[in-house]
C-alpha cells in the first residue's frame, strides 16, 4: 500500500517506520527544511514541500496513493491537507492528527476526514480504562463519529457471570469484538461464557451505546 505522510517531525516519522516494517511504501512530504533527514528513515521517499500547496501535490503524484497521513503539527495544515487529499486527488483513507483537543469537531469528513486521531483523547481513554470499572469507555471514533470503539472492565460480581455470548441482547449496530481475560485475547464464539473481570471490546453506534448500557446491566 502506498501511504504519504505530512510532517517529517518525530510522529510523521515514527508512523513511517511503523509502515515501512509492515511492508508499505511511504513518502514523507516536509515544509521545513532543517526536518528533512533521509539518514532517519532511508526507506521512505523524501519530498520537501508544503503540503497545502495543490502544485506540490500534483508534482508529488499525491493521486497514486491509497492513504494521507495529515500528521503536522498544525491542525489547519492537516486540515487543508485532508481536504486537498480527498476531493482534489481521490484519496480513498485520510487519516488526520488533532493537536488541539478544541479543533476536533472540524476533523469530519466535510474536511475529508476518515479517521481524526487525538492524541490528547487518545491518553485520557487510556488513563480512563486503566482505572474504571462497570462503565463504557470510548477508546476511538469512528466511521466520522458514526461509531466508537469501546471498552468495559466488567467487575467482579456482574450479574453477567457464566452467561454464554449468545444470551447478551445487545442493541442494534453493536458488536463484541473481543474479550480480554488475564492475558488472553479472546475471539468471542456463541457459547463462551462471561466472567466478572472481563474486558469486553464492542464496536457501537453511538446512539447504542445507552442501549448497550442497559444491556451490560450497568443501568437499572
Amino acid at each position: 500500500m502506498k501511504v504519504a505522510i505530512a510532517g517529517a517531525g518525530a510522529v510523521g516519522r515514527s508512523i513511517a517506520r511503523e509502515l515501512i516494517r509492515s511492508s508499505h511504501d511511504v513518502m514523507l512530504i516536509e515544509r521545513k527544511l532543517d526536518h528533512i533527514e533521509p539518514e532517519s528513515v532511508p526507506e521512505a521517499k523524501w519530498v520537501h514541500a508544503d503540503a497545502c500547496e495543490l502544485s506540490r501535490l500534483e508534482d508529488a503524484s499525491m493521486e497514486s496513493y491509497e492513504v494521507v497521513i495529515a500528521a503536522t503539527g498544525d491542525d489547519k495544515a492537516n486540515l487543508v491537507l485532508s481536504l486537498l487529499a480527498k476531493t482534489e486527488f481521490g484519496v480513498r483513507r485520510v487519516v488526520a492528527r488533532v493537536n488541539d483537543p478544541r479543533n476536533e469537531w472540524l476533523f469530519d469528513e466535510s474536511w475529508g476526514v476518515d479517521v481524526a486521531v487525538s492524541t490528547p483523547r487518545m491518553l485520557a481513554s487510556l488513563v480512563e480504562e486503566a482505572v474504571s470499572v462497570g462503565d463504557l469507555v470510548k477508546l476511538m471514533t469512528l466511521r466520522q463519529g458514526q461509531a466508537n470503539l469501546v471498552e468495559i472492565t466488567l467487575p467482579d460480581n456482574t450479574p453477567l457471570a457464566g452467561k454464554a455470548v449468545k444470551k447478551l441482547e445487545l442493541p442494534r449496530d453493536c458488536a463484541l469484538v473481543t474479550i480480554l481475560r488475564g492475558g488472553r485475547v479472546i475471539v468471542p464464539q456463541m457459547d463462551d461464557p462471561i466472567e466478572g473481570g472481563d474486558e469486553l471490546l464492542f464496536v457501537a453506534a453511538v446512539d447504542a451505546e445507552d442501549q448497550l448500557r442497559v444491556a451490560l446491566r450497568l443501568e437499572n
